[in-house]
């Protein structure tokens, strides 16, 4: 399926009936999950919830919102069969054209500290540290800092 994979993955909004698939990711991935209600509550409150997938089989997803000119990245994530193959920047390209279309100014996100892949990512694309969150994230044993990273559009 990875070859076909490559050839044509598509992005298109998540819908309620996704969630089973990407609350399976998000448990996959994460030691501290989102909830399913948490997803749910993101579609119903109209937030820019978007999905990545192939043959009708969902492998990443990601959640933003967009106020006052600026846009937030919630979560994103992909499958961890498929990561490090380029899906997730390809989802997050597409996240920082829906906030240029939006008229934001600026988009912001929160990684982990101690996720250094995502960081690199992320500073490839252009984002740059502007905070730091104390205790921000639940982990094992405690609570890990968040590194607020900052995008103009």
């Amino acid at each position: 399926m990875s070859a076909q994979l490559q050839e044509m993955p598509q992005i298109r909004r998540m819908y309620l009936t996704d969630l089973d698939e990407v609350v399976a990711i998000e448990r996959e991935v994460f030691l501290f999950p989102w909830t399913r209600g948490n997803f749910s509550d993101s579609i119903d409150s109209g937030y820019h919830c978007l999905v990545l997938e192939h043959g009708g089989q969902l492998f990443g997803y990601g959640v933003m919102i967009i106020g006052a000119e600026e846009a937030h990245l919630l979560t994103l994530s992909i499958a961890a069969g498929l990561q490090r193959k380029g899906w997730g920047e390809g989802l997050l390209r597409h996240f920082i054209q829906v906030a240029k279309e939006q008229r934001a100014r600026s988009m912001f996100l929160d990684v982990r500290e101690s996720n250094h892949a995502a960081a690199r990512l992320y500073k490839r694309i252009g984002f740059r540290q502007v905070a730091r969150r104390k205790d921000y994230y639940p982990a094992m044993g405690g609570r890990e800092d968040s590194l607020v990273m900052e995008l103009m559009l």
